[in-house]
């Protein structure tokens, strides 16, 4: 259990789960969360906060607090997404997140798809330091990532019990997704609707689903890949039809992956280097062209060239002819 537990991987497989896990962090509260902070507008005697919120226990949210923890935890999660001080940022980012949780879930509402990234931003800083593209293994990486897998999968099967403890087997035979597309249903889910028994079926679907999830571990590794990327397909139907994302758990589950092999950095130097290759150089200065002869020149030298078939001597000096007796 131990040996499963701690299996081995590549610290680039952390490195890159890491700068995923904060980069996300700080795109969830400025794009997907943002409207914590309006719960400061709202009596006090509204905030009950969550039973991790009594236990500890956590202040009533105020302006000031609320503001605090949203500007040191952005600037945080960039910092701790280029893998510098993964401790103490670590620690950091998921000490202010998870007060940023309770914030934003004690208002009435509670979305169980932030559970695996908790789980997640809790264990990261155990991993230690790990660069991009390191193929050395470290088993304190791989305990964090096995620790996220777990609380990905009980995401999905506690949610199954969580339905039969509330709905028992009427969620699967009543009008769950009736509803939920009346609500928020999308063309595509409207056209869904229509056919005979398709949603009753779908709803002991999810259920079967959910409940079989956890053999994910005991599958051999290609069909165990295989299966979480049936678990993304499930989300992105469930994102085309009721609109429901489920963001920060698709980002949990990519511990699942081989995240090594995806390295953006690498694949965008790559670009920038073909670019620069094919891109077209300057032409060469041209070099100046030689003089064209005179028309003098051209004329000596025809008039100095030999007749054909004239003696062709060595140049030197002329001899002198000594004069004959006739002479």
């Amino acid at each position: 259990m131990t040996r499963w537990l701690t299996e081995a991987v590549p610290r680039g497989r952390i490195a890159a789960f890491r700068t995923l896990v904060y980069l996300f962090v700080a795109a969830d509260l400025v794009v997907v969360t943002p409207w914590v902070r309006t719960r400061v507008d709202v009596p006090g005697d509204l905030y009950q906060p969550l039973l991790a919120g009594r236990l500890l226990p956590l202040p009533t949210p105020t302006p000031a607090l609320v503001g605090a923890v949203f500007w040191v935890l952005l600037v945080a999660a960039l910092l701790a997404a280029t893998g510098r001080a993964p401790r103490l940022l670590g620690w950091t980012v998921f000490a202010l997140y998870f007060e940023w949780m309770v914030v934003a879930m004690s208002y009435g509402k509670v979305d169980h798809d932030r559970f695996g990234l908790l789980v997640a931003l809790a264990v990261l800083p155990t991993a230690g330091r790990a660069r991009h593209g390191d193929p050395t293994r470290t088993e304190a990486g791989g305990w964090a990532l096995r620790v996220t897998q777990i609380a990905v999968i009980c995401t999905y099967f506690l949610a199954a019990w969580a339905k039969f403890r509330f709905g028992g087997l009427d969620w699967a035979t009543g009008s769950v997704l009736a509803r939920a597309i009346i609500r928020r249903g999308t063309d595509l889910a409207d056209l869904i609707a229509q056919v005979p028994h398709l949603l009753i079926v779908a709803q002991f679907g999810i259920l079967a689903f959910e409940l079989l999830s956890p053999l994910v571990f005991v599958l051999p590794a290609r069909w165990r890949t295989a299966t979480v990327g049936f678990f993304y397909s499930f989300h992105l139907v469930t994102i085309a039809t009721i609109t429901i994302s489920f963001a920060p758990h698709l980002v949990a589950m990519t511990s699942f992956l081989a995240l090594e092999k995806v390295r953006p950095v690498v694949l965008v130097r790559r670009l920038v280097g073909r670019s620069r290759a094919v891109a077209p150089t300057s032409p060469a200065p041209a070099s100046p062209s030689p003089a064209l002869p005179s028309v003098a020149s051209t004329v000596a030298t025809a008039t100095a060239a030999p007749e054909p078939g004239a003696s062709t001597a060595t140049a030197g000096p002329v001899a002198r002819v000594a004069p004959t007796a006739d002479a």
